[in-house]
């Protein structure tokens, strides 16, 4: 990198928080999507909202594009550096500046782990919701970037529902204030806006935070399954007779060995095992607990359990939320895909995911959140046998296209990044694809901020029709910038 460029970054956020060795940057050439690689330039760790600006402002000034990063546990290469750029990784920005109890506020920065939330304030009688499966590790950055869901966002709703407010620095380096404390403000929505758009708007540095009341009571049912047909009939049932449990969770029976042989949590051996957390006042728990347990029955469930105590409750979770990397104990290799579809339409697209398997000769573990109809299937296979990758990568997608022809979506949670941006035409038509560009270039009218993610092709700001603009990171001899 250009030397004088690295000492203006280097009195920035000081030389420890500056890496350039070739051997440090490989840590950071990929997410947890490790199809995709690309070696940045350099990597940045700033540790206030300050020196993010002054990066930024570096970065506008000299054209160079840039990717924020928190934990790097994405799945769809949304952190995925991209040529002749930079990362700026937010791992020591991690505190949590204010509990506020009273009105049930946290405010974090983007370096914080998920978990870390909630422990904080379980001991006053609160958690934090959104809990996706990597909620020990991944950062709330990251799930602001993705909106993150879980488990749990069937009841209490995705990222976006408990983010009040948000400091972002904007492309140009820029410090603005969307939303706030309290439940809604003025104007234009662009807090909305801003969760979820996978870093191409510019890199927040503080979140205000919604916290919630933990419940009286929690119980969690086990109900085993002769297929994913029935178990997908059930969830459509519970649903359908006005029950909104906290969680409803399926597991395949690929799902349910990997998960048992990695954390012995104890599964019954079926076709499909469902996982159905309700919450709230006891009596009303125990209520709708009796009526699961009839429509799982009704529903050819051949055992039915409920957890005993908190330990017990912890261990089917633990089963569940380990089910991603228990599959390497199956599996060389797999794909893990995101997918949503109409609750409703779950047991046809699970028979037809089984029919596309049996079809390609390559196997598909099922482990994804029913209640909501947000699919995870992960695509086994073993990259050491020539043309197996390629095949698994061809089925991924048409899981992907079955998913939209269902009158669903290529993501639930994960986000579109690198890897499903090819899908996003299929999605959506031309116009409400050149809307979304200009809402991405009222934000970041140099393209510097994550480019190259979420559109299918190179879309740039300012261009006349049919004329293409090359983004500087595609300008031969960019590099020599660095």
């Amino acid at each position: 990198m250009n030397a004088a460029l690295l000492t203006e970054l280097r009195a920035i956020t000081g030389s420890r928080a500056v890496i350039t060795s070739p051997e440090e940057l490989h840590t950071y050439d990929s997410d947890a999507l490790t199809n995709f690689r690309t070696m940045p330039q350099a990597v940045l760790l700033p540790s206030s909202t300050a020196e993010v600006q002054a990066v930024l402002r570096l970065c506008h000034r000299e054209r160079i594009p840039f990717v924020a990063r928190g934990s790097g546990t994405g799945l769809s290469g949304g952190a995925l550096p991209v040529e002749d750029g930079i990362v700026i990784s937010l791992t020591r920005m991690n505190r949590i500046l204010e509990v506020d109890l009273p009105n049930a506020r946290v405010v974090v920065e983007p370096g914080v782990i998920n978990l870390d939330v909630t422990t904080r304030v379980l001991p006053q009688g609160y958690f934090y919701a959104p809990d996706p499966s990597s909620q020990s590790i991944c950062s709330i950055g990251g799930n602001v970037a993705e909106n993150s869901g879980g488990a749990h966002c069937l009841k209490y709703g995705f990222t976006t529902t408990h983010v009040l407010g948000l400091d972002v620095v904007l492309p140009d380096g820029s410090l603005v204030h969307l939303g706030g404390k309290t439940l809604d403000t003025p104007g234009y929505d662009l807090l909305g806006v801003f969760v979820g758009s996978e870093g191409t708007l510019g890199i927040a540095t503080k979140m205000i935070l919604r916290i919630v009341k933990r419940p009286e009571c929690v119980q969690t049912l086990l109900a085993a399954f002769p297929d994913t047909n029935e178990a997908g009939a059930a969830v459509s049932s519970i649903i359908a007779a006005g029950m909104l449990p906290a969680a409803i969770e399926m597991m395949d029976t690929l799902a349910i060995e990997a998960a048992e042989a990695a954390v012995h949590a104890n599964y019954p051996n079926c076709g499909a095992l469902l996982l159905v957390e309700l919450d709230g006042p006891m009596a009303e728990v125990a209520s709708l607990m009796s009526d699961v347990n009839d429509i799982c029955r009704a529903h050819a469930a051949s055992e039915i359990r409920v957890a005993q105590s908190d330990a017990e409750r912890a261990l089917v979770w633990k089963g569940r939320k380990a089910a991603f990397a228990a599959m390497g104990r199956i599996s060389p290799n797999y794909i893990v895909q995101d997918g949503v579809i109409p609750r409703t339409a779950l047991p046809q697209v699970m028979s037809e995911i089984g029919r596309l398997s049996a079809a390609a000769g390559i196997r598909v573990a099922n482990v994804f959140h029913a209640g909501d109809g947000n699919l995870h299937p992960l695509v086994l296979f073993d990259a050491r046998i020539p043309g197996q990758q390629h095949a698994a990568e061809a089925l991924s997608a048409q899981i992907l296209d079955l998913c939209i022809a269902a009158g669903g979506s290529i993501t639930g949670e994960h986000g579109v990044g690198q890897d499903k941006k090819y899908a996003m035409s299929k999605m959506f038509a031309e116009p409400d694809l050149a809307t979304m560009q200009r809402v991405r270039c009222a934000f970041d009218p140099l393209q510097l901020s994550n480019p190259t993610k979420v559109f299918p092709t190179p879309r740039l700001c300012g261009e006349k029709p049919g004329e293409y603009i090359p983004h500087p990171s595609e300008i031969s001899g960019a590099a020599d910038r660095f």
